[in-house]
């Protein structure tokens, strides 16, 4: 029997049979330690793969290649599954088993708002942690009296914690640079954007630049205007603040208007976790990756291999 030949039957009878090595070195006349030396090597030649089938399975191999190429302290990647709704679900069930697997655990946590945060504070179980206090980092009073908004998803992960929440009491985009300017110079504001800016922790998510776009649902921005960003060369959002590829922000007059804390505060975090799904997010993905705007990424495998195949 050749040594492919050889190696096909360990596996069968490993996996098919479920005899063990003893018994596969006894019937095919060859040592136990050749028989776990066959099997390593039908798994490197893929003539055995192995799939965890589960809904909180990690795709190891791919956060090891994320956080060497990328230099992040840590990657979380899931399977992806067939529909969207499950794919956010299961990311954002991964962000959740990370924060609540962190140590030390941070006394204050930053977060943004959206559809995918919204997710992550609803898969956060009760006693995820004892006593942390959640501060909003950008602003996100909704216009759309349909959505939750910041205030609740945040207070949902400091009451989960059993902790406080600081609420930053602004939209997120005003009209005009002097309100937003005399917003951010008030007291209590100010307080909760200092408080923000010396989180232990960050957690936040990022938007795409097209019409479905959190601040479009929210009545900050009307779609056209996003395509507009879109045309200038923006792939997204990140904390309000639309960039380009290379983490630029393409229109200086509305980022003046935006409100929370800066994107130079995300490079400099020792704990920034950037919690993204779905194709749509890719060219924004890519961006705050490339541009050392996480620390750590929590994400879909399909994502994963999009920022991996990139030169």
């Amino acid at each position: 029997m050749d040594d492919e030949l050889l190696m096909v039957r360990v596996a069968e009878l490993t996996y098919d049979e479920n005899k063990t090595q003893d018994e596969i070195g006894a019937l095919l006349g060859i040592s136990r330690w050749k028989v776990g030396r066959l099997l390593t090597q039908a798994r490197d030649r893929g003539i055995v793969r192995i799939e965890i089938v589960h809904p909180r399975a990690r795709r190891l191999g791919l956060e090891r290649a994320l956080s060497e190429r990328y230099g992040l302290s840590d990657a979380v990647v899931v399977p992806t599954p067939d529909d969207e709704r499950s794919r956010l679900e299961r990311v954002a069930q991964a962000a959740a088993d990370h924060l609540t697997a962190l140590r030390p655990v941070p006394r204050t946590l930053a977060v943004s708002w959206g559809r995918t945060l919204t997710a992550v504070a609803e898969a956060l179980p009760d006693g995820w942690a004892n006593g942390v206090t959640v501060v909003q980092l950008n602003g996100g009073v909704s216009l759309n009296r349909r959505s939750g908004g910041a205030a609740s998803l945040a207070a949902t992960i400091a009451q989960r914690a059993a902790g406080h929440v600081a609420l930053l009491p602004s939209p997120a985009i005003l009209e005009r640079v002097e309100t937003k300017k005399a917003i951010e110079a008030d007291r209590t504001v100010a307080a909760i954007l200092e408080q923000a800016a010396d989180a232990q922790a960050y957690l936040f998510s990022a938007g795409p630049a097209d019409g479905t776009s959190a601040h479009v649902e929210n009545g900050y921005l009307t779609a056209a205007e996003v395509e507009e960003l879109a045309r200038r060369g923006a792939v997204g959002d990140v904390l309000g603040r639309y960039i380009d590829a290379e983490g630029n922000v393409v229109d200086p007059q509305l980022d003046a208007r935006t409100v929370g804390v800066r994107l130079e505060r995300l490079r400099t975090a020792s704990h920034a976790i950037f919690v993204t799904a779905g194709a749509a997010k890719h060219d924004i993905a890519r961006t705050v990756v490339t541009c050392g705007l996480c620390s750590v990424l929590v994400t879909d495998e399909t994502t994963a291999r999009a920022l991996l195949e990139e030169q």
